[in-house]
């Protein structure tokens, strides 16, 4: 078995964010804010659904390949997942607000909800979470932390502002 990560492996180091996953404290905070700020800077040029989209296939196949050899299928330097959740995330926003203060509110709102979803790992995050420890079920949980986050700041976003 291989060292863990390897950033000269490409797996590894697209898998750890080009090493932002090895950050020592909380690097699973540390990969979604990283994703949310690229994803509020692409937004502005490419198709956004389509590279949500490629984000989470990417991230599938990627942490399944990082992780074939691994004990520890859900190590904590893996971080691609959590790119993968806070685009899910935020995907509503291009939908549902028409100006800049909206946007933020519901920026930093899907972030804070989607950490809070994916610490805490309520029904059915949890069953994922331990259940199936592959590529798929590494990034399925963000996801489903995305959907939940993105759901519940669509609803207080529209009822609020």
């Amino acid at each position: 078995m291989q060292k863990f990560p390897n950033l000269k492996n490409p797996h590894h180091f697209l898998a750890t964010l080009g090493g932002i996953g090895l950050f020592p404290l909380a690097p699973g905070t540390i990969g979604s804010i990283f994703g949310w700020v690229i994803f509020i800077i692409l937004s502005h040029y490419i198709n956004i659904i389509y590279a949500t989209i490629f984000i989470v296939f990417l991230a599938i196949y990627v942490t399944h390949i990082a992780t074939k050899d691994l004990l520890e299928k859900d190590q904590r330097s893996i971080v691609i997942d959590e790119l993968a959740g806070i685009w899910v995330a935020m995907i509503p926003v291009i939908f549902i607000v028409s100006n800049q203060d909206e946007r933020t509110f519901y920026a930093v709102l899907a972030l804070v909800l989607f950490r809070a979803f994916d610490i805490l790992k309520p029904y059915p995050i949890s069953y994922v979470d331990k259940n199936l420890k592959n590529g798929f079920g590494i990034v399925l949980d963000d996801l489903i932390a995305g959907i939940f986050a993105g759901i519940i700041t669509t609803l207080i976003t529209i009822y609020l502002i």
